[in-house]
């Protein structure tokens, strides 16, 4: 790889990941002159299929039932830039005669990885080659699921798609006043990944769903330590030989998702963003909180703070209590790194455009002398299609423990449902009247 930040070619990024992935002889012999048709693209977005059918052919459909009968459907597509894409998800409650709507569109739209000495700097999606390292899993990697094969450009047939449950303990409990009954119910999720390498590091892209609605997305990075990367005796890095050697240099992970929602099967959603201002206590009162709600109209690049958070907010569905579905995004922890104007803060919400499709080093052709990341793309458009982007960052100080191989370190984030359904859509039948303030005694 170069070591500045430059656009790299990716095909010079397929060579590599290839020859990875198929070893020395492919390396010397290049790729096939003829390569593999990737997946046919499901079609255009349009309203789910009758009965809940995902919209996309039976090859790329996915459907999975959890506990209490709730299930969801989304159909898969995947190419040598962003590698798996999801597209349209659908959410099924136990008991619904009809599929939810939630994400037209959701897949990784950039890691970027900057080496602090300031000499190192990749964009793995488009800089990196990262849809060409899509890795073959073993069975054992997939335990009691199904993978899949995905036809790769200038690689071929890589069996590289899991989907699987997973238990995840406890969905609720709760022991009645009397403590004669205690309702409770162990959840399974439903897991769909793949793992990528991109040099020396391997990326697992993981998204799970909850019976209850929540969906979590999750990239896993592993694999191995840069070897080209031990020079760090400036402060930079940190020493993992014996005594002060071998100084690994540090980095961060960017990454970056894109979420296009389309709640309901509508593009009419918005964005709010609510605040909360603790006042501390007077006249021998408690503290007061106050939350405002502002809705967010024109394009944001937006800081999480304490008591900050954000929902997309469906603009035609409402649950049966007559409230508005809404999906809150709930960043998990991260170090937000200021070094590039694109990673300077943790959320975007941008005017849907076809073009604009990774956060930074962008490859969709937005015309001549167009900027090619995404802080550049928030200019005070309003919003009337929103685009999400999540950034959540981890900056990598090596410890002895990340040789060899490299234990997995995680960063991600949860899109909760608020208001989607009236109840919790998991709630036992003799709770189900108690819609609203509980009975006492219950």
């Amino acid at each position: 790889m170069s070591t500045q930040r430059t656009p790299r070619t990716r095909r010079r990024g397929a060579l590599l990941a290839a020859a990875a992935l198929l070893g020395t002889a492919t390396a010397a012999a290049g790729p096939a002159t003829a390569a593999p048709n990737p997946p046919r693209p499901p079609a255009p977005t349009r309203p789910p299929a009758p009965h809940g059918a995902a919209d996309c052919s039976a090859a790329y459909r996915i459907t999975q039932k959890l506990e209490g009968g709730a299930v969801w459907r989304m159909c898969w597509r995947y190419n040598t830039d962003a590698g798996l894409t999801l597209d349209r998800v659908t959410y099924q409650p136990p008991g619904a005669g009809a599929p939810i709507r939630v994400l037209t569109s959701a897949r990784l739209a950039q890691i970027h990885v900057p080496y602090d000495d300031g000499v190192a700097e990749y964009d793995d999606l488009t800089g990196a080659g990262f849809g060409w390292g899509l890795q073959n899993l073993k069975p054992a990697e997939c335990p009691g699921g199904t993978l899949t094969t995905v036809k790769v450009p200038e690689v071929g047939q890589v069996k590289g798609l899991c989907t699987t449950t997973r238990a995840r303990g406890h969905a609720y409990r709760m022991a009645s006043d009397s403590g004669g009954q205690v309702y409770q119910v162990q959840a399974k999720d439903l897991l769909v990944y793949t793992v990528n390498k991109v040099g020396w590091y391997e990326y697992i892209s993981e998204w799970r769903f909850s019976a209850d609605g929540t969906i979590g997305a999750n990239v896993g990075a592993t694999g191995s330590l840069s070897p080209v990367d031990y020079n760090a005796t400036d402060g930079r890095g940190w020493p993992i030989g014996k005594g002060a050697r071998a100084y690994a240099t540090s980095h961060a992970h960017n990454v970056f998702w894109k979420l296009d929602f389309g709640l309901d099967g509508s593009t009419k959603d918005r964005i709010e963003q609510f605040d909360s201002t603790v006042t501390a206590p007077t006249n021998g009162g408690g503290p007061t909180v106050k939350t405002k709600r502002t809705v967010v109209t024109k394009e944001l690049a937006g800081d999480a703070k304490n008591m900050r958070w954000w929902r997309v907010v469906s603009g035609t569905g409402k649950n049966a209590d007559g409230h508005a579905r809404s999906y809150e995004i709930v960043p998990g922890h991260t170090d937000t790194h200021a070094g590039r104007g694109f990673t300077k803060h943790d959320v975007y919400f941008t005017q849907a455009r076809g073009c604009e499709q990774f956060a930074s080093n962008n490859i969709g052709n937005c015309g001549t002398n167009a900027p090619d990341s995404v802080d550049k793309w928030v200019n005070g458009e309003t919003l009337t299609k929103p685009s999400v982007w999540v950034n959540i960052g981890f900056h990598h100080i090596a410890r002895d423990e990340d040789q060899q191989p490299m234990p997995v370190h995680w960063q991600g984030f949860q899109l909760a449902p608020r208001d989607v359904t009236a109840m919790n859509p998991l709630t036992p039948s003799d709770l189900a009247s108690q819609n609203g303030q509980p009975d006492l005694g219950s």
